[in-house]
């Protein structure tokens, strides 16, 4: 996995097992209130990314992760609280609004939202946006604030490799 300290960041993620270290690694630097929207083709691993997210977060491994396209948002028991979100079926900004992401945030909860880049405004400032890229299969982290940033940080330090 190669990795990059600068606020654009690109991670190869040639296997499913570099994309539950991504999971693993998001998951230590996640804390309450901080936003990973999701973005990538159908099948590029989203949901698969979550669950690893998840499973680092203390999700018990019975519990099934699945995409929320219909219910739109699913909430974990996991520390902290994760909100997944899938926002693929929105039409409108004001139907993200109405969803109440930025207040599920305020409350303390993490959110992991799938199809969220038309809609970051509903989820208030500082997002880390993680972009899923096939052929070749990458992700490319994007900071747009000091919280992000930190969390972007966070997830190469737990990537790099030990001196």
């Amino acid at each position: 996995m190669s990795l990059d300290a600068s606020a654009d960041t690109w991670l190869e993620l040639p296997t499913r097992r570099a994309t539950r270290q991504l999971g693993r690694a998001l998951a230590r630097a996640l804390g309450p209130g901080d936003v990973v929207i999701l973005s990538g083709a159908l099948g590029a691993g989203k949901t698969f990314l979550v669950r690893a997210i998840c499973r680092g977060l203390g999700l018990d491994p019975s519990a099934r992760v699945v995409s929320p396209t219909f219910t739109l948002i699913r909430e974990l028991d996991t520390v902290p609280r994760v909100a997944h979100a899938d926002l693929y079926r929105l039409a409108r900004a004001e139907d993200a609004y109405e969803l109440g992401l930025s207040e599920l945030r305020e409350r303390g909860m993490a959110l992991l939202v799938e199809w969220g880049e038309p809609h970051a405004e509903a989820m208030g400032p500082d997002r880390l946006t993680l972009a899923i890229q096939l052929n070749p299969r990458r992700a490319r982290l994007v900071a747009d604030g000091p919280r992000s940033e930190a969390l972007r940080r966070g997830v190469v330090a737990a990537l790099a490799p030990a001196p």
